[in-house]
């Protein structure tokens, strides 16, 4: 756990370590939370509350990026033990916070119900009173401290990123990309977009990065992982990264062996943008750390390729 600003960074140890982040952030005696990743995470959450030096009823906000399960899954079952506080959340998303069954059928259908439990465990509802949609704009205010909601879609539809004013910082969910700290160099940190399906919309993605660029930030926060600063030159890579993403899916769209061949030039690409960054490592190294983010992009490209006619 590190703090800057009253901010913690909490590894949710979804997957592996270093990978999936949530945050509390600690004004005056009261807390909020920034997403929460999976069931498993709340006695992490709990315990880094703690830590910071305050009880369960002290959190007033669970703030959610967006209700895929890495960042949101867990959010029902924490909000069992926060008596006084509020999910904020996208109005696109909001409905399935209140009832989640949604969500688990769709993701039941990929990953079947054993594999479910296993990784998520069961989703738990929020009630309705308690949950708060968060239009572009909506302040969410902490002790005085004001949280800045931004509609930031291109991820996902559903997808807010906050602007915390007083350190000048944005948590960015998913929409800032992916730096995971195994590709830090003396260059700093390495960052791809990520186009998870079923919503990448490269267009919307571009105009986000803009628009959270546009707040001159000292840093961003991932989910995926924790504090980046350097963010124009990150912001510049990751729109790069986009076009190039976004070409090499219409070149995969006419081959019978689509998404092979669209993981592998993926894979062509992250690994020439590591090497240029300064990294030494091997292909199968990067599959290692980016394996199951190589799957997951070519899937999005393809749903993409798909709902525009690809």
């Amino acid at each position: 756990m590190t703090s800057t600003h009253g901010i913690h960074t909490i590894d949710t140890d979804f997957v592996r370590p270093r990978f999936d982040a949530a945050y509390l952030i600690v004004e005056n005696g009261h807390g909020a939370f920034i997403d929460c990743g999976t069931n498993h995470a709340v006695p992490r959450m709990l315990d880094t509350l703690a830590a910071a030096g305050l009880e369960p009823a002290q959190v007033d906000w669970l703030i959610l990026t967006h209700v895929h399960l890495d960042h949101a899954g867990g959010a029902g079952e924490l909000m069992t033990h926060l008596p006084h506080a509020k999910a904020v959340v996208h109005p696109r998303g909001a409905r399935h916070m209140v009832d989640p069954t949604q969500l688990w059928a769709g993701a039941s259908a990929v990953y079947g119900e054993a594999v479910m439990e296993q990784t998520y465990g069961r989703l738990r509802a929020i009630p309705a009173e308690r949950v708060m949609e968060a239009p572009d704009g909506h302040v969410v205010q902490l002790q005085g401290r004001p949280l800045r909601c931004m509609d930031t879609p291109g991820h996902a539809r559903h997808h807010l990123s906050m602007y915390d004013e007083r350190a000048n910082v944005c948590f960015t969910g998913d929409t800032f990309g992916l730096s995971y700290r195994e590709f830090d160099t003396a260059k700093g940190p390495f960052i791809l977009p990520t186009s998870t399906p079923v919503q990448f919309d490269p267009g919307a993605l571009h105009d986000s990065i803009r628009r959270l660029i546009a707040l001159k930030p000292d840093a961003m926060y991932l989910t995926h992982y924790d504090r980046v600063q350097d963010v124009e030159r990150l912001a510049d890579d990751l729109h790069g990264q986009i076009d190039a993403m976004t070409k090499l899916a219409l070149s995969a769209k006419r081959k019978s062996n689509r998404h092979h061949w669209l993981k592998d030039a993926l894979t062509d690409l992250y690994a020439e943008r590591a090497a240029a960054h300064g990294w030494n490592d091997d292909r199968k190294a990067l599959l290692d750390i980016l394996g199951m983010d190589v799957e997951l992009n070519a899937q999005g490209l393809e749903v993409w390729l798909d709902r525009e006619g690809g």
